[in-house]
């Protein structure tokens, strides 16, 4: 077993970063081609190399950057890396990413339930909902695959989230956060609320139904749909996560967008507030 992992570690490692990233739903930075926004802060990248300006620590290679954002062990960045980066090309702006959406697998679905409802807080019925109107479903490793919508209601990506003790999680290959986004609404509602996950979105509506909930997969300041949204006289609200990312990316949208508001969650991020609620 040992022989196996170090022949796929050697494999994994001299995967390109950016990759890696791009796999992880960060967003690079339009001004500097090397630095990132992550979920764990502001990562810069020279080669190979990368260091988090937020944490101060930095490392190599892509095993590193995965063990990095996913913030979990070296056995696990293995088999993520292996599922979402191996035999992955990095995209450029030009180039046209054909989406991959996972083969949903519905005999997967109580993991996926369970998991939503147990670990996470988040009511069966909102979860059925969902499930229904086919914007969450299970693959066949029972990870939580939520589909961002777009123009038609036609798929442009989707969120996947691991739902075992692995703590991962991933954009399906090809995802377009530009042009769609994953939501959960209430009827005849103008006010939207923005949330970095699909799981915080839903959190924020659970405890506040009357409204429209959306995740941009990650901390975006200006995704191209969202001028649609401002155009239309919605009450914008940004609820992105309370840490360094979540506010350098929440100002940044409300410079762009002077009538959006920041909505800031008194825990790190949506979930961990309805969680607590949950005590």
């Amino acid at each position: 077993m040992a022989s196996v992992i170090k022949k796929m570690a050697d494999t994994l490692r001299n995967i390109d970063i950016c990759i890696v990233l791009q796999q992880a739903g960060a967003l690079r930075d339009q001004a500097d081609t090397k630095k990132w926004h992550t979920t764990q802060g502001i990562i810069s990248i020279t080669g190979q190399k990368f260091f988090n300006w937020n944490r101060y620590c930095g490392g190599g290679g892509a095993i590193d950057m995965a063990m990095h954002l996913m913030q979990t062990d070296f056995k696990t960045a293995l088999y993520w890396l292996k599922n979402n980066c191996s035999n992955r090309v990095l995209s450029n702006h030009t180039a046209k990413k054909t989406l991959r959406l996972p083969k949903p697998y519905p005999n997967n679905l109580p993991k996926v339930v369970a998991y939503l409802s147990k670990k996470r807080a988040i009511h069966e019925k909102l979860i059925y909902e969902l499930i229904n109107k086919k914007k969450l479903y299970a693959d066949k490793y029972a990870n939580a695959v939520f589909l961002l919508i777009g123009k038609n209601n036609i798929p442009q990506g989707a969120q996947i989230r691991a739902t075992s003790n692995t703590k991962w999680i991933a954009m399906a290959p090809g995802s377009n956060k530009d042009l769609g986004y994953f939501y959960i609404k209430t009827k005849h509602t103008n006010n939207m609320v923005i949330c970095e996950s699909a799981i915080d979105a839903i959190s924020y509506f659970q405890m506040n139904p009357h409204c429209l909930a959306v995740s941009t997969s990650g901390a975006m300041p200006n995704p191209k749909w969202l001028k649609y949204f401002v155009n239309s006289n919605f009450d914008i609200s940004c609820g992105y996560d309370a840490d360094y990312t979540g506010d350098t990316m929440a100002q940044k949208m409300i410079d762009i967008y002077p009538s959006i508001k920041r909505i800031r969650p008194v825990k790190k991020d949506w979930n961990q507030v309805l969680m607590e609620l949950k005590k």
